[in-house]
């Protein structure tokens, strides 16, 4: 078929904003905007309010900040996320995980403390009744 969607798993390298292969080894302060797939080795820090994949290949030790965070390889440092973070199968996560949504696949290796937040809403409510703190009543006299 001419017009097939592909699946995830087949996602061709030009979906990336960035791709970190195999033979690469980075050390320092990375931030990015897109999709980063990393499937070689990084130390320091990520940052981004995008998407990171750490791939099968992918030895991470930093500390990761960014929206969306899918990790397949290895991590060692603590990962926030504003959306989700998935451990895949053969995920290996060694360090704290912060996120509103956190998955984790039978099989995947996790060793950490996982802290789900609430999500931000993204505008403040506008009526007052709504926004104020029901676990305190007032009374009428």
């Amino acid at each position: 078929m001419l017009w097939k969607k592909r699946p995830k798993s087949q996602r061709r390298n030009d979906d990336f904003s960035a791709y970190i292969d195999e033979g690469s080894e980075i050390e320092g302060t990375y931030t990015f905007s897109g999709t980063l797939m990393l499937n070689g080795k990084f130390k320091g820090s990520l940052q981004s309010t995008d998407t990171l994949i750490v791939g099968e290949k992918g030895v991470v030790n930093a500390t990761i900040s960014a929206g969306t965070v899918l990790i397949s390889g290895e991590v060692v440092g603590n990962v926030l996320a504003t959306e989700r973070v998935e451990l895949r199968a053969t995920a290996r996560v060694f360090g704290d995980v912060e996120a509103p949504v956190v998955v984790v696949e039978e099989g995947a290796l996790f060793e950490g403390h996982c802290r789900m937040t609430k999500t931000r809403p993204t505008e403040p409510v506008a009526n007052t009744r709504e926004a104020r703190d029901l676990s305190v009543v007032t009374l009428k006299r």
